[in-house]
């Protein structure tokens, strides 16, 4: 357990395939997220965010422990909460770790299909919203020519701006009047095949044939019943 009473900054990058598949699930995602919102929670506390029970997000949680995402805070009253390790998870498929690849790929599908998610259930209550709300509303997307440096920097100075704004999620004392959650969920991918990209010049130039893709889910996914410890 830290020293200190606050999540880690961050994480090393995160490559090894069980890890990866650990936190390739939706009910895991939103726990992180309800996480970084709250800083400490119960399983309780998780399950009336999330809409699952108890014992689900009990047995997620632990999950999330075994892999080193989560950990137990300090003792209150009867509750022992808990936190986030780090509120910065950065996942790197590698060609070099065995397995990388594949279930970098899985995490990816998995988060960006509970991004999905969001964005269609905002649309749908759209029509309920105000036009404040309506026209802050932004759905956006833009084909650009970068190199790997330059889609990395990009992605940097993305975050930086987010970040900005990161200090309301804990501290409802620094969100102004009539401020309320939003989600920005950003991907920058390539938009070709290695087959369809322009040859590769210079002396021992190659293209990288690209991650193997595929499914594989680990046996502890799934929840137990509701008689399991909270």
């Amino acid at each position: 357990m830290p020293d200190d009473d606050r999540p880690r900054p961050d994480l090393p990058r995160l490559d090894d395939p069980a890890r990866l598949r650990a936190l390739a699930h939706p009910i895991r995602l939103r726990l992180i997220e309800e996480l970084r919102d709250l800083g400490e929670a119960t399983a309780t506390d998780c399950a009336r965010r999330v809409g699952e029970s108890v014992a689900s997000c009990s047995f997620h949680l632990r999950q999330l422990e075994k892999y080193g995402y989560v950990e137990r805070a300090g003792r209150v009253g009867r509750n022992k909460p808990w936190r986030l390790v780090s509120t910065n998870i950065t996942s790197r498929g590698s060609h070099d770790v065995p397995g990388s690849m594949t279930a970098v790929v899985e995490l990816a599908r998995t988060q960006l299909a509970h991004n999905l998610d969001a964005a269609h259930a905002a649309i749908d209550r759209s029509v309920d919203e105000p036009q404040d709300w309506v026209d802050a509303t932004m759905i956006s997307t833009s084909g650009v020519w970068l190199t790997p440096d330059e889609a990395r920097d990009l992605s940097r100075r993305i975050l930086r701006l987010v970040d900005e704004y990161d200090d309301r999620r804990t501290d409802p004392a620094r969100r102004p009047a009539g401020a309320r959650r939003m989600r920005y969920a950003s991907a920058l991918h390539l938009d070709d095949a290695p087959s369809d990209s322009p040859a590769p010049s210079g002396p021992g130039a190659t293209i990288d044939p690209g991650p193997t893709t595929g499914r594989h889910a680990p046996s502890d996914q799934h929840a137990p019943s509701d008689g399991e410890e909270r």
